[in-house]
């Protein structure tokens, strides 16, 4: 061996000795970034004739609160509450026979193709709101989640949901007929509480959703919430990873939904219930019940609350409309004079209603005062700001009765 191979040799011994050895691997105790939902939930996996399926349970205890409103003032709904605001199809109902319904689904507008892959039912205790929660593991779980929802709804006598008519139910019976099961719906009353939350604030705020008016009229603040159009996005996020907690948003979103279902079911129908003892302050929502009493055709109750929204004050579009439908009450109610004293008032400025009141004028002055020529001044004023055939009909009619008038001799 020549010399430089000698001392290569060496420096090949000299570096494999200063040469960092491999560094062991790194022991962590790691967490499956998969598991199942019963291993993450409390709840338990439900085994039905159809399959099986997941099941959640929760209790808010009646001491607690929800917003400003205490859970145990449930217990207390008297038997006719929702007599009122169902038109008299739930004249008595015991509180613990309501189910307080809310779905989450794969989609937002329905159809044959849209799954409801969690089911939320609420009920009231003596010990408070409970809730039990149906959950789709995988589609392949429907069949069950029917099942045991069919079961669970069998000790119920009434449905309270929030838009239910239009989107919970029809969806749901789709999917039943889907899987060739009979829906539990058709002995079950229905009352909607989105009809009478409309009818109460819609005229107050700018949306009537669920968790907008939970906020404004219950004060309470959701912290961490899912959006509900992002639930069919995470669900469909689970099924592609399997990762449990992607779905505890969606079962709290819904738990909370259902809670303050059941809180506005205490407060909502109680102002359909009494309307004129309504402890409302703002007028809009005076407004609100006014219309629908003036619907049922209780024109002097709507009277009095449409009176009292006034003096609370009103933006000026609905205080105008406000003072339009007192003058067809009043109208309808043959008090000629309050309603012309209204229709005056609405003709004398400008509002959406001074065309409509100048023409009621001129009816009144044509055909019960027989006053033609104030008739025909008042149609005059309306042709002012709109020009159509029935107004020029009506000025040339009164112009040829008020030359005929003129034309008849007089007696001295």
């Amino acid at each position: 061996m020549s010399d430089l191979q000698e001392q290569l040799a060496f420096l090949r011994r000299r570096i494999a000795g200063i040469a960092p050895k491999p560094a062991p691997p790194l022991q962590f105790e790691l967490r499956p970034a998969r598991y199942f939902v019963e291993e993450f939930l409390s709840g338990e996996e439900i085994r039905t004739a159809h399959g099986c399926h997941f099941e959640t349970s929760r209790l808010w205890e009646k001491h607690r609160r929800h917003g400003s409103l205490d859970i145990s003032s449930l217990v207390e709904m008297p038997a006719d509450l929702l007599a009122s605001i169902s038109a008299g199809s739930i004249p008595n109902c015991d509180c613990s026979k309501l189910a307080f319904l809310d779905t989450e689904t794969t989609g937002l507008a329905g159809g044959s193709g849209t799954y409801a892959f969690l089911i939320g039912v609420g009920r009231i205790t003596s010990r408070g709101f409970e809730l039990k929660q149906f959950f789709m593991r995988d589609p392949g779980e429907e069949p069950s989640l029917l099942h045991g929802l069919s079961e669970y709804l069998e000790q119920f006598d009434t449905l309270v949901t929030y838009n239910g008519k239009t989107y919970d139910q029809p969806l749901l019976e789709t999917r039943y007929r889907m899987s060739r099961m009979k829906p539990p719906f058709s002995r079950m009353e229905h009352l909607d509480l989105l009809v009478g939350a409309r009818r109460l604030w819609k005229l107050r705020f700018d949306s009537c959703r669920l968790v907008d008016l939970e906020n404004q009229i219950l004060g309470v603040e959701r912290e961490g919430d899912l959006p509900g159009e992002m639930i069919p996005y995470v669900y469909f996020e689970y099924l592609r990873k399997h990762e449990a907690a992607r779905i505890v948003p969606i079962l709290h979103h819904n738990a909370i939904d259902i809670l303050t279902l059941a809180c506005f079911t205490a407060i909502i129908p109680r102002a359909f219930q009494s309307p004129e003892d309504a402890p409302f302050s703002h007028g809009a929502e005076l407004v609100g019940l006014g219309r629908w009493l003036y619907r049922c055709e209780e024109y002097e109750k709507a009277l009095v609350l449409f009176r009292r929204a006034l003096n609370k004050g009103l933006r000026d579009d609905l205080m105008f409309r406000t003072l339009w439908d007192i003058g067809r009450i009043e109208k309808r109610l043959g008090r000629e004079g309050a309603a012309i004293a209204i229709y005056t008032e609405l003709a004398s400025g400008r509002n959406p209603f001074r065309l409509s009141s100048l023409e009621e004028l001129a009816k009144y002055y044509e055909h019960k005062e027989r006053n033609y020529s104030m008739a025909l001044e008042f149609t005059i004023q309306a042709l002012s700001y709109e020009d159509t055939d029935a107004l020029r009909h009506r000025k040339g009619r009164l112009e040829r009765r008020v030359a005929k008038r003129a034309s008849l001799p007089r007696l001295i």
